[in-house]
């Protein structure tokens, strides 16, 4: 994570609610506005496991949509 990464972004995903802490606690003056959301998986999974990319791709999208309609 990068304080360029946080500025750019409008949405941004973690797997746990310790990482949003951590996140903010780091990050907390480059975070301005956006909207940090917990996907609720815990993090065991390893780097690329399938079964993490299924959880992301079922839990994602819905905040994505959400996210363009409040750019509108």
């Amino acid at each position: 994570m990068t304080p360029e990464l946080l500025e750019w972004a409008d949405v941004i995903f973690v797997m746990e609610r310790s990482h949003r802490n951590k996140l903010a606690k780091k990050f907390r003056r480059y975070l301005k506005g956006q909207r940090v959301i917990v996907l609720g998986i815990p993090d065991e999974y390893a780097y690329m496991d399938s079964g993490l990319i299924q959880l992301f791709e079922r839990l994602v999208p819905p905040h994505l949509g959400m996210a363009a309609k409040r750019k509108m």
